[in-house]
């Protein structure tokens, strides 16, 4: 039972994390759009917002490995 509940933690913080990505790309995306001599600010901003996107899904492996541990 740990296992399934696990691999839903893994699954639904991939989820998350895939739409919270798009979600940053798309507003960097329009921002560039609308000024784009602010490009290389934007796109400095959305890789530090990618990236602390991207740290829930590790996050939520790393508690999946300890509950299975357990």
């Amino acid at each position: 039972m740990g296992s399934l509940a696990a691999a839903i933690a893994v699954g639904l913080a991939a989820l998350g994390a895939a739409i919270g990505n798009a979600m940053i790309v798309k507003s960097t995306v329009e921002g560039i759009a609308r000024q784009p001599e602010l490009k290389g600010t934007l796109q400095t901003v959305m890789f530090i917002g990618v990236a602390l996107v991207e740290a829930l899904p590790i996050i939520a492996v790393v508690i999946a490995f300890l509950v299975m541990g357990n």
